[in-house]
């Protein structure tokens, strides 16, 4: 996000929505995405959606991580090195959205707002996706954000990217352990006999039983 931001060729539609915020705010470009983040997730509650750890940790870590980032990393003057920003950009989001998607704590809070919003309207995933990212992108453009060559890069590459990395970053699924596996028999399984039990021998000093009758 830093490097996108530092490149200076443009924005994705949420960060353009960022930007223009902190532009009319004043405000970091961390805090306002941590502002932004938070207003978004209380959208979740009429729509019973449930954050995860990754959800709650999506808000603060990203805005904090962004501000520190912001402070260290220079902006490049030469157009190779602002291409290269922005590459580097893209392709790093692209690994962190594989990841954290991958790690399976939750989703994003625009990711579950997107999520919210076609289980109660029935409408396809990329119908909403389109349509709230097309809204935010007019509103920050309006506010002043940064739109051009990185907007239409990262929409175009994202998609792909993510696709990429999700395997590969993707945490497997805990094994459910099976009937069979937990030391019951599976059907067909040989049942075990008992084993025959030997006589036991008389002790010495004791007297066999007397004969009934």
């Amino acid at each position: 996000m830093a490097l996108m931001i530092r490149a200076g060729l443009g924005l994705d539609p949420w960060d353009v929505f960022h930007q223009g915020l902190a532009e009319r705010t004043g405000w970091s470009f961390g805090v306002v995405t941590i502002v932004v983040g938070a207003a978004v997730l209380l959208l979740w509650w009429p729509m019973r959606q449930r954050p995860g750890l990754g959800t709650v940790s999506n808000v603060f870590v990203i805005g904090i991580a962004v501000d520190a980032s912001l402070r260290w990393l220079p902006a490049p003057d030469a157009l190779v090195w602002q291409l290269a920003f922005l590459v580097s950009g893209v392709v790093l989001n692209a690994v962190a959205g594989g990841a954290y998607i991958g790690a399976r704590l939750g989703p994003g809070p625009r990711d579950g707002l997107m999520t919210g919003l076609v289980r109660i309207t029935g409408r396809s995933v990329r119908l909403i996706r389109t349509g709230i990212e097309v809204t935010v992108l007019l509103v920050g453009f309006v506010l002043g954000g940064s739109l051009g060559l990185g907007t239409v890069v990262y929409a175009l590459a994202i998609g792909p990217l993510v696709q990429v990395f999700l395997p590969l970053l993707t945490v497997p699924e805990p094994r459910r352990v099976r009937p069979d596996a937990a030391g019951e028999p599976g059907p067909g399984a040989p049942v075990a006999t008992a084993a025959p039990v030997a006589p036991v021998a008389e002790q010495p000093g004791t007297a066999a039983p007397a004969p009934a009758g």
